[in-house]
């Protein structure tokens, strides 16, 4: 377990500046996920942490000793990369003791622990003799995450280690990322994904990126529920936030159909927000937050993906509906949302949360 601070960490490579100044405390025990659009710096900040990128600016401690300088073996860091980087002429066994015994010093009775204790963990005692040709690549993933188990490290790192698997394979690994964390009594443990489902299911907290910077640090659930701008409303979701622009009235109040309306600077121009599975159908207009033409239907048993032309040249809004929803291309649609799921978004694309209010 250890903790690792990072205080206005920068990373230049000549005049190109990727990381703009980062500040993260990660708590020790923590499975933190790093999340953003690609080139975001999301693996240049990980391959910083790890060491294996030189910082340009900023510290970096790991329990409170400063680690600028210090290779990923003195960090403490183990890190599993997207491929799975495995001997192929070396057994499972093998691959999983290599690092181990580049070690002098290290007797080969612990080594021979070590690697039976991470099979045991990743369940590959059966295929230890095994070359990797012989595995599937969820097992070979595993045996990637056991070699890096038997350096005992005080921070786990994962790069996008599970990209390369199909669907299945990448529910059942994941599984066993998150059983892992458990039987690791907590070892702190850093991941990147594009994944938006990989980092709901195994983070304790997810940081946003975005070119460089952090946009926001939170729980999963309460970054999907309160986005401090319109980037994480976006970003995070699928579908998207839908973003509505709104104006404010000239008495200074938002008008939000029969759920009420918010108290705005008259005049302001603002982004309504509303999640596609708070949307739901009504019958008429006067009750609808939004009405539009329906021009795609997805229906995907479990719910029905619903898009909606509002007529502004927009793009189309998404509504999420509880299963099988039999609407054609063409219909005359009007949606309705309660107060409490609505987000507004300034004109800047900050959240508005102080000057949220229902009418009565």
């Amino acid at each position: 377990m250890a903790n690792l601070k990072l205080t206005g960490v920068r990373k230049s490579y000549g005049a190109v500046d990727v990381l703009h100044g980062i500040d993260l405390d990660i708590r020790s025990g923590e499975f933190v996920v790093f999340v953003g659009p690609s080139g975001c710096g999301k693996s240049t900040l990980l391959r910083v942490i790890a060491g294996l990128e030189e910082i340009t600016g900023g510290t970096m401690t790991i329990d409170g000793r400063v680690v600028n300088a210090e290779s990923p073996k003195q960090r403490g860091i183990a890190m599993v990369f997207q491929s799975y980087a495995l001997y192929p002429h070396m057994t499972v066994y093998d691959n999983m003791a290599f690092g181990l015994t580049l070690e002098k010093g290290t007797p080969k009775s612990e080594i021979d622990r070590r690697v039976r204790h991470a099979a045991s963990i990743l369940q590959l005692e059966p295929y230890l003799e095994r070359l990797p040709k012989a595995l599937s690549g969820g097992q070979r993933q595993r045996v990637a995450i056991g070699r890096a188990i038997t350096r005992d490290p005080k921070i786990f790192l994962f790069d996008e280690p599970l990209s390369n698997l199909d669907a299945a394979l990448r529910v059942q690994t994941r599984i066993e990322i998150a059983r892992l964390h458990e039987r690791m009594h907590g070892t702190t443990m850093i991941y990147v994904t594009h994944d938006q489902v990989e980092a709901m299911t195994l983070a304790d907290r997810i940081v946003v990126l975005n070119g460089g910077r952090v946009e926001q640090v939170g729980r999963p659930l309460d970054l999907y529920a309160d986005p401090d701008n319109l980037f994480v409303a976006r970003f995070i979701g699928s579908p998207a936030m839908n973003i509505l622009p709104v104006e404010g009235e000239g008495a200074g109040r938002l008008r939000l159909g029969p759920a009420g309306s918010i108290a705005v600077t008259p005049g302001s121009r603002l982004h309504l927000g509303v999640r596609p599975e708070d949307l739901r159908l009504v019958d008429d207009a006067a009750r609808a937050l939004v009405s539009g033409t329906v021009t795609l239907v997805e229906p995907l048993g479990e719910v029905t993906l619903v898009y909606v032309d509002l007529g502004d040249g927009g793009e189309p809004l998404v509504a999420k509906l509880p299963g099988a929803v039999h609407l054609e291309r063409g219909t005359s649609v009007h949606l309705a949302a309660e107060p409490a799921a609505l987000r507004l978004f300034d004109e800047a694309g900050h959240a508005v949360r102080a000057e949220r209010r229902a009418a009565a």
